[in-house]
């Protein structure tokens, strides 16, 4: 997958976000790191299913999935504001599918791929090995 000059590229889990910006060329690549962005948890609506029981005494899955729905908010946002023209999201396959409950359909329009991978943590080498691979 080609990454457009200018893109954005959300790399995503249930507990962190690191955002990239393409400072290159589509056929020369370089993603630079941008600030860490502060996101909301309070959406506790999304993964309702996962609520804290004897069944499921664990509240991390809330968390996450709220992690997720303030990320597609956050970026939904950017989007709305013209700050994101393409967007590339590389997420854990759980937190992709709960991100894409959240996506608004502007975003949709200037979403370039996505990719089911956990890349957090991982170099900025390795995220875009991998979006040029897929």
């Amino acid at each position: 997958m080609k990454i457009p000059k200018s893109a954005i590229v959300a790399v995503a889990d249930g507990e962190l976000l690191n955002l990239y910006r393409n400072d290159g060329e589509e056929s020369a690549p370089k993603l630079t790191a941008m600030p860490d962005v502060a996101i909301s948890m309070d959406n506790k609506g999304s993964g309702g299913r996962h609520h804290s029981s004897s069944a499921n005494p664990s509240e991390s899955q809330l968390d996450e999935d709220s992690f997720a729905a303030g990320t597609a908010e956050m970026l939904n946002k950017r989007v709305l504001d013209g700050e994101i023209e393409a967007l590339i999201v590389v997420a854990a396959p759980r937190t992709l599918g709960e991100l894409r409950k959240h996506y608004h359909k502007a975003l949709s329009a200037v979403l370039v791929g996505e990719i089911s991978k956990d890349l957090t943590g991982h170099s900025v080498a390795d995220v875009q090995s991998t979006i040029a691979a897929a």
